[in-house]
């Protein structure tokens, strides 16, 4: 199965969580709606503080949803997130519009190079004004911002003019087809050249489906070498205090006992959905998983 690690970021009270739900719901990885965060620490705080994954099934592909620290004081642990990502999902409050932390996250985004699909959320709230919401998004975000909502709608042709305009070759092609195919858009996505814009409210679960539809159509999946390779983004402990190593596979598979260091080899594979896990005999390329057995790793590592 084809593998795919997305991140999803927003500033505080955007609705990251409600919309992290939403997704694992209609999915099938969760029954019913109710609120993710798991450590009380969390709980008392309102916010995510551990980034935390939660695994599902998206056509053909397998999704790893990467949660990330929302609050400016946990900014180092999301920026080694970042590292691991093939696409992230920009959370933005659309009662609010563009806030100063949204700003700051953008810039880590345009760092580190990564494609980004941006969900509008609470726009049932009133006074929400998604024209206006738009022109913000492309004043202060990218003029590359575009409607996605307008896909399948009858502004297909404005639809297909915002996102040619975005590249110089698409746009010549569109000019002589009027044609735009899923792979072209897929591209320009990859290349950071387009950013799709979806409106709804995670809450009330509109627009969620849709915005899956988008993700599902739109991502491309990486291609990786066949040689074994890793990045080591996060290093923490189970209940029981053993060191687990959070791992991208970047390349070839990973396969359980195997020596990674001189001295030291993966003694389990684990596969975190939220609080729980599953063992693996092992890990192909673009998987997240977490390794026991090794000491001397650390975040960042490859």
């Amino acid at each position: 199965m084809e593998k795919l690690v997305i991140g999803i970021l927003a500033h505080v009270d955007a609705g990251k969580t409600t919309l992290s739900e939403g997704i694992l719901y209609l999915t099938g990885k969760i029954r019913k709606l109710g609120r993710l965060d798991t450590y009380n620490l969390e709980r008392e705080r309102g916010i995510t503080i551990f980034s935390k994954q939660a695994e599902f099934e998206l056509g053909n592909r397998g999704i790893t949803l990467l949660d990330t620290p929302g609050h400016v004081d946990f900014s180092a642990e999301m920026e080694r997130t970042l590292q691991v990502l093939d696409y992230a999902i920009l959370v933005i409050n659309g009662a609010d519009g563009v806030q100063g932390h949204t700003m700051t996250l953008w810039r880590l985004l345009a760092r580190y190079q990564i494609p980004t699909f941006l969900f509008i959320n609470k726009m049932d709230q009133d006074g929400t004004d998604k024209e206006k919401l738009l022109a913000e998004l492309k004043k202060r975000l990218s003029d590359n911002c575009v409607d996605f909502t307008w896909e399948k709608s009858d502004l297909q042709s404005q639809f297909l003019e915002d996102v040619s305009v975005c590249d110089e070759e698409l746009l010549e092609k569109y000019l002589e087809t009027e044609k735009i195919s899923t792979s072209d858009i897929q591209k320009v996505i990859k290349e950071r050249k387009l950013f799709p814009c979806f409106f709804g409210s995670a809450l009330k679960m509109t627009g969620v489906e849709e915005f899956l539809h988008g993700l599902e159509k739109y991502c491309e999946t990486p291609e990786y070498p066949s040689e074994f390779g890793a990045k080591v983004f996060k290093i923490a402990r189970d209940d029981q205090g053993n060191r687990l190593s959070y791992m991208k596979i970047t390349g070839g598979t990973l396969k359980v006992k195997e020596l990674l260091t001189d001295t030291e080899k993966a003694d389990q594979i684990r596969i975190y959905s939220g609080a729980k896990f599953e063992l693996a005999k092992e890990a192909p390329a673009g998987t997240i998983c977490a390794v026991t057995g090794l000491s001397q790793t650390h975040p960042g590592q490859g």
